[in-house]
């Protein structure tokens, strides 16, 4: 029986390249979505992985979403939390329910998806968590103190519980994206993202896939001895 594979947000973008990629290697893929149904039920049609649907910042709604996942694929060997929201402006115009929905979803959904699998995998003695954090979680960015927030928070929650799981064959590591050609980022103004763009060594976005691979090896039997890391994937915009 090959290993189960949580992916959050796994249903478009850089969670949509994980899922397959992880499929690619053999794990039985489950792909949490949030709220767009239509979208997910096209992914599942397109790419036989089974998709489920629950808020990641719910605490609750995790537990019972992973007990449905293990009662239909079986034990969850391998969790990678992408699910992510952007609620963007300046400290001074930044509502609290703008600062704590991204905290709660970005950051509060690692914490309750690894609570939901993380004693599992240590019972069982193999384990891959990986979280997606950020280059802005790493260097800042102006009008995100949300969403750099919670995105550094993941690389110390990373670190942590690292330090838990490695004598029990768990990993848990992070990827640090830099600009990535998803829809997030195509959102953004021409002008400003050929700034962006100008500021990147390698001279281009990232590419979904690109994320997807180094997730791919985290997750691998190949990377067992690689725990507590972050993989910074962002063109050498940010040597951290």
């Amino acid at each position: 029986m090959s290993r189960v594979a949580i992916v959050t947000g796994g249903t478009r973008g850089i969670g949509e390249a994980i899922s397959l990629a992880l499929k690619e290697m053999g794990f039985t893929v489950a792909a949490n979505y949030a709220g767009n149904t239509e979208k997910a039920k096209a992914f599942t049609d397109a790419t036989g992985i089974a998709s489920f649907q629950w808020d990641v910042g719910d605490h609750q709604a995790c537990l019972d979403g992973c007990a449905e996942v293990e009662a239909a694929l079986g034990p969850i060997g391998a969790v990678v939390n992408n699910a992510g929201i952007t609620r963007d402006g300046v400290l001074s115009r930044m509502s609290f329910d703008d600062w704590n929905e991204v905290m709660r979803i970005n950051l509060g959904g690692c914490f309750n998806m690894a609570k939901a699998t993380f004693g599992g995998m240590r019972e069982r003695g193999w384990g891959r968590i990986v979280n997606i954090g950020s280059i802005n979680g790493q260097a800042g960015q102006y009008g995100q103190v949300n969403y750099a927030a919670a995105k550094s928070g993941i690389h110390g929650f990373t670190k942590a519980l690292a330090q838990e799981g490695a004598k029990y064959g768990v990993t848990v590591n992070a990827i640090a994206p830099g600009y990535i050609d998803t829809d997030m980022v195509a959102a953004v103004p021409a002008p400003v993202l050929e700034k962006i763009v100008a500021k990147i060594p390698v001279g281009r976005l990232g590419k979904a896939h690109e994320i997807a691979r180094g997730v791919a090896f985290l997750c691998s039997e190949d990377a067992g001895f690689v725990t507590g890391s972050t993989l910074s994937l962002n063109g050498g915009q940010h040597m951290y």
